[in-house]
């Protein structure tokens, strides 16, 4: 196994130089190792914060648009609202984006280009009406108004109790004003407050119940609702991915080359090279990991990646993965012959083996990692080592008021398993379910 080097090379990260085309109109070239993308264009409202450097850093661990749309591999144009409002010409300000595009050497237009506005109002008046290059394939629209796109509706957002979010919530009135872009597939964001949009067969609506406006995909904006903009960010790319060629990556070969740094090199630099500029990981359980690359290289140094034991083994379950992410189920083997900080934080070693069901959220940014959600069943992993009793305390009188006698206590039967968890997951017929269904209450003398 590879040692803690006492000094490392620093990751290196791909680099794309902010070029300024206009007042108001700047394009980052693609952020992603392959280098070279489709084109985006993305409109901002004149209520957007000033971002540091032109938008081409993270502030707080949140990517600005420009860059976030640039680590997903697009070669982006952004336009701010003034750019628009300050000509005589909005065809003119549109054309000189297409333009840009064109001339990238990073971009490769051919394979369509595509447009996200962040203000429905801008595309009511300023777009809506602009004929818009026959090589913009596809438009997202934040906001209602009667843009005039959306077709099936959604219902989908966090706190809503409709489920799947797939339902009609009934017809929308027809929308007759002149829109010179209706045949472009569109995909539009609303919330509740919002006017709905008039139906459309190629285009799609989701509405987002919890959030406070449809701003909320601005960060840094007073109604920036981060959850909700995972959301929408994750549909905006099966959206336009499905018009727009060239954006696609192979996120398992990303995915195994990061584990491969992570767990047989054991290489910081390796590792941290393969994730976007602020990356973070989380493990669910107790709650270690590293939020941003200077915290997260220190955890990886220092907690996680020379502090994992010479046997660590995975054993695939299933994959899932969809367009920016990959699910896994699988088995995380071990013998505790080591201090483990992110998994048994404190706790020295046993030696004991241990088998445990593991899953993980992985989040791919164009062709590197964003972020890691790593949940597993920790009480299995203490039953495994041998540090939780079978029973406990339980110190609450019973439903029907009953305590117990003098000199005595309840206790209750944990319902946690060790091994028996990794085994049955293998193979769901190897242990029989519901098991713990027989476990009681017991009352037993004080001691």
């Amino acid at each position: 196994m590879a040692e803690s080097p006492g000094a490392e090379e620093q990751a290196t990260l791909p680099t794309a130089e902010l070029v300024k085309i206009d007042s108001h109109i700047s394009l980052l070239p693609p952020l992603s190792r392959r280098g070279y993308g489709p084109g985006l264009i993305i409109v901002l409202p004149d209520d957007t914060p000033t971002y540091t450097d032109g938008g081409t850093v993270c502030e707080d661990g949140i990517p600005p648009p420009l860059l976030k749309w640039a680590e997903e591999g697009f070669a982006v144009l952004e336009i701010r609202e003034a750019a628009l409002r300050d000509t005589n010409s909005v065809q003119n300000v549109v054309d000189k984006a297409v333009a840009a595009l064109e001339q990238c050497k990073q971009c490769r237009s051919d394979g369509g280009i595509g447009m996200i506005v962040y203000d429905s109002s801008i595309w009511n008046t300023y777009l809506k009406t602009t004929t818009l290059d026959p090589k913009v394939k596809a438009v997202v629209i934040y906001g209602g108004d009667n843009v005039g796109s959306p077709g099936p509706i959604g219902d989908d957002t966090p706190g809503d109790d409709s489920g799947t979010g797939t339902g009609s919530i009934g017809d929308v009135p027809e929308d007759r004003s002149s829109d010179d872009n209706v045949s472009i597939p569109k995909l539009q964001h609303t919330t509740p407050r919002s006017q709905m949009a008039a139906k459309a067969t190629n285009s799609i609506n989701h509405i987002y119940r919890t959030a406070r406006s449809s701003k909320f995909a601005i960060p840094r904006h007073t109604d920036f609702d981060s959850v909700n903009e995972s959301i929408a960010h994750t549909r905006n790319l099966t959206f336009l991915k499905k018009y727009i060629r060239g954006a696609d990556f192979d996120l398992e070969q990303i995915w195994e080359e990061h584990t491969y740094f992570e767990f047989v090199v054991r290489s910081v630099p390796e590792t941290m090279a393969t994730m976007v500029q602020e990356p973070y990981v989380n493990h669910i359980p107790t709650m270690t990991g590293g939020i941003g690359r200077e915290r997260l290289t220190n955890f990886y140094r220092h907690h996680f990646i020379y502090n994992n034991p010479e046997d660590t083994s995975m054993t695939p379950v299933s994959r899932t993965v969809g367009i920016d992410r990959i699910c896994d189920e699988f088995i995380f083997n071990f013998t505790h012959d080591k201090q483990m900080d992110w998994i048994l934080p404190g706790i020295p070693p046993t030696g004991r083996r241990v088998e445990v069901p593991f899953t993980s959220v992985v989040c791919v940014r164009g062709d590197r990692l964003y972020h890691e959600h790593i949940s597993w069943d920790q009480a299995s992993v203490l039953v495994q080592l041998g540090l939780i009793p079978e029973y406990l305390p339980y110190p609450y009188p019973l439903p029907d008021g009953t305590k117990p006698g003098p000199g005595k206590r309840f206790e209750y039967r944990v319902p946690a398993a060790g091994r028996e968890t990794s085994v049955k997951m293998l193979d769901k017929n190897a242990v029989p379910s519901n098991g713990m269904f027989e476990y009681e209450i017991r009352e037993v003398d004080d001691v």
